[in-house]
């Protein structure tokens, strides 16, 4: 409702203030074009054009000109004559005489002019033309002046002027026998084409080139069209055009009765109704339509008024007011849908984080659960966008019927989330396990089965706030996941830890600047040498308060923050100035350096390793990049891109912890592999245990029929070194051959051989 007040506050003011006219304007031409006939053809135009006066000679002409006229069209038999022409002054007394004469003759059936203007421009008094005397008083008298608007242009005409004391009819008034007071004006009907008004040349007429019979019973109309003349005008639709003319349109259009004009609030009251009507619409698509509809219709009705009731309908107020009230509308409506998408997972379509926090602000609630998908990179990977949001879509319908209809949330891709209120949280363990259980079903989406494994992670209401428990849901559900425990309560205790690794974070940030981390280097031996040939680079940090750290505590820390890339980077720069150093001193030794599964298919890492590559002492072959299994899978595409890229840079590539994961033969066979690493949980003992012997043996032997060197891990006693040399393995790393070492002393070791430090 307030739209609408404010639509008839602005239909007001449009038409109050008469701001709308120019669209009025604009319609009113639109109708006239629409109107557009021919004239009725009793009217004749005799023009006093270029040729005429060519062939008269001079200017003005003389009376009896004007008087052979007279006499000529009633010898054609005219009905009306009718002048715009300007008899006002006394010319030669026998031509004055000649024309006198032919008025009698007319016996007052002819039409002189009368003429209305300003004394001066600068003065406000007007002056009164009429013909002289004698002329006077032998003819009709009919005022023909022309007023424009304040634009210039000449959409209304006198029915009857005051002029000398006395009302007088128009010229066209007359021509038309039209009745009316002086004073009163009618809007000219511009819809009729000024073209078809037929016309002829007055030295023509004079000299007898017309069709025998073509102005009987005609009323003629006589003035000036020659542009020399001056007598020209601007009106709307056909722009400039003679005097003569706009009279002869203004005769035609009492022909056909003048036009009423309608009071804007007419159209304006009905216009707020339709403006009611349109904020009740529901979609956006038919408020377009019915706000085109509504413009339309109201055209429709004025061009139908206009033609048929010969009634003039401003519309601009009206128009203006469903225009706001339209906009209004869909400024509304958008607002509401851009509020609706701010709520809402695009790619799934389910309420997302912002709306749960805005559910928990709303309603009573115990604890926060957050349901994890896990390997939801693999599986958004192998489904494709399209099917992801329909699988997510599947999974949110089956949580919702195990957690009896409580609201579920997508807060994160691969998070879903929901509130446990007071009778829910009692039986959590129960909805939880029954819900793992549930999912032991594949989903199944357009033909296709997906498995979904959830871990479930509970923050209860006095941790913090609505945030703050989503937050603390979502890190007890990915420590579920790591500890393979199904789910995983949060606790005021875990606060602790929280704060400590975030301080942890903060810390390593520092280390990485300030370069107070240490990288480490483990030797592999090659076992058709006996010589070290390559390292590999491992980061330690010597915390100042802790002691020694392991990258186990920080970096799957860094993982998780988002703080893997500055990391690498670090390690990869040292790697590199220390294997420089190493080649200064004799020593031609790769560096293999770990790149995390979330660095594989990064752009910017990529645009790391390239400046830091074409920065350093960089020899080709000598720089080897550790990858998992699971980084390759994560991404495949983007992974073999990736890693043909490097090599392309002259970085080798090796598939660490090999034996763990899921990679096939034709999966391999993809891969720009130079290297495999067999992970040591089946190095260790393969010489001791018949089933890890089979796979060592039967691994190197399929990477050998690829192309690929083999590096065994975790050899620690002779016997498994004999082993692994005697069914061919290429390089071997482990504790036998060294332990990690910084690299002065690894620089001590290269000159020595194995068997003697064994």
């Amino acid at each position: 409702m307030v739209v609408v007040v404010a639509a008839a506050i602005i239909g007001l003011a449009c038409g109050l203030s008469g701001t709308g006219a120019g669209l009025d304007d604009l319609l009113q031409r639109q109708r006239w074009a629409l109107r557009n006939h021919d004239a009725s053809g009793d009217i004749h135009i005799v023009e006093i054009d270029a040729r005429s006066i060519a062939a008269i000679a001079h200017w003005p002409w003389p009376r009896r000109a004007h008087a052979q006229l007279i006499d000529r069209l009633r010898r054609e038999g005219a009905s009306t004559i009718a002048f715009d022409v300007d008899f006002s002054a006394r010319s030669r007394a026998d031509d004055d005489a000649a024309l006198v004469a032919a008025l009698r003759r007319a016996g007052g059936g002819v039409v002189l002019p009368t003429f209305r203007q300003r004394a001066a421009s600068e003065r406000s008094d007007w002056i009164d033309s009429l013909p002289f005397p004698e002329a006077r008083s032998e003819a009709v008298l009919a005022a023909v002046s022309v007023r424009p608007d304040p634009d210039g242009y000449v959409r209304q005409m006198p029915v009857g002027i005051v002029t000398r004391g006395f009302p007088r009819p128009s010229l066209s008034a007359m021509v038309a026998q039209a009745s009316g007071r002086a004073g009163d004006d009618f809007t000219v009907d511009y819809s009729i084409d000024p073209k078809s008004i037929p016309r002829h040349s007055f030295i023509d007429i004079l000299q007898g080139r017309i069709d025998v019979g073509a102005l009987k019973g005609k009323r003629v109309l006589v003035g000036s069209t020659a542009i020399e003349l001056g007598d020209h005008y601007a009106v709307p639709r056909y722009g400039v055009i003679p005097g003569v003319v706009i009279q002869a349109l203004a005769a035609e259009t009492l022909n056909g009765g003048r036009f009423r004009h309608i009071s804007w609030p007419v159209p304006l009251a009905a216009a707020l109704l339709v403006a009611f009507g349109l904020l009740r619409l529901r979609t956006g698509k038919r408020l377009a339509l019915a706000s085109v509809g509504s413009v339309a219709l109201f055209f429709a009705v004025s061009l139908a008024a206009e033609q048929w009731l010969r009634a003039i309908v401003p519309l601009a107020p009206a128009l203006v007011a469903i225009a706001f009230a339209a906009i209004a509308s869909a400024v509304a409506r958008l607002a509401a849908d851009a509020e609706r998408r701010q709520l809402v997972d695009a790619e799934s379509g389910l309420p997302n984080k912002a709306a749960m926090l805005r559910w928990l602000a709303a309603h009573p609630f115990e604890a926060v659960v957050v349901a994890r998908v896990t390997g939801f990179e693999r599986l958004a990977a192998a489904l494709g966008a399209d099917q992801m949001g329909e699988t997510i879509r599947r999974l949110h319908d089956r949580v919702a019927l195990a957690v009896d209809g409580v609201p579920v949330f997508r807060i994160e891709d691969a998070l879903l989330a929901w509130p446990a209120t007071t009778e829910h949280r009692a039986v959590l363990d129960e909805r939880l396990s029954a819900l793992r259980t549930t999912m032991l079903n594949p989903i199944e989406v357009r033909g296709r089965r997906a498995d979904v494994i959830l871990n479930f992670g509970v923050a209860d209401r006095g941790h913090g706030s609505p945030a703050q428990l989503i937050a603390l849901a979502g890190l007890a559900s990915e420590q579920a996941r790591e500890s393979h425990s199904g789910w995983r309560v949060h606790h005021g205790s875990d606060n602790a830890q929280i704060d400590r690794e975030v301080s942890l974070l903060g810390e390593l940030d520092e280390a990485v600047r300030d370069g107070s981390l240490e990288v480490v280097y483990q030797p592999k031996l090659d076992l058709k040498t006996n010589r070290i040939v390559s390292t590999e680079a491992l980061v330690r940090w010597r915390h100042p308060v802790l002691g020694p750290l392991g990258p186990d505590a920080f970096i799957p820390l860094a993982e998780r923050h988002d703080r893997i890339l500055p990391l690498t980077s670090f390690v990869l720069r040292r790697a590199l100035r220390d294997s420089a150093d190493w080649r200064a001193q004799g020593h031609s030794v790769s560096v293999a350096v770990n790149i995390s599964s979330l660095l594989v298919s990064s752009a910017e890492f990529f645009a790391v390793v390239t400046e830091i590559v074409g920065d350093a002492d960089f020899v080709r072959g000598g720089l080897v990049f550790e990858v998992t299994e699971s980084a390759a899978f994560t991404d495949p595409d983007g992974a073999v891109r990736a890693l043909k890229a490097f090599r392309s840079m002259g970085i080798a590539i090796s598939m660490d912890d090999y034996g763990t994961g899921q990679s096939t033969l034709s999966y391999l066979q993809q891969l720009p592999l130079d290297e495999l690493k067999i992970d040591r949980r089946f190095v260790q003992h393969a010489h001791l245990q018949a089933g890890d012997a089979v796979l060592v043996r039967s691994t190197i032997d399929m990477a050998h029929q690829l192309g690929l060197k083999v590096v065994a891990e975790g050899v620690e006693d002779r016997p498994c070194l004999d082993f692994l040399t005697s069914i061919g393995c290429d390089m071997v790393q482990g504790y036998l051959v060294g332990k990690p070492a910084a690299s002065a002393a690894l620089m001590k070791q290269l000159k020595t051989s194995v068997s003697k430090a064994a």
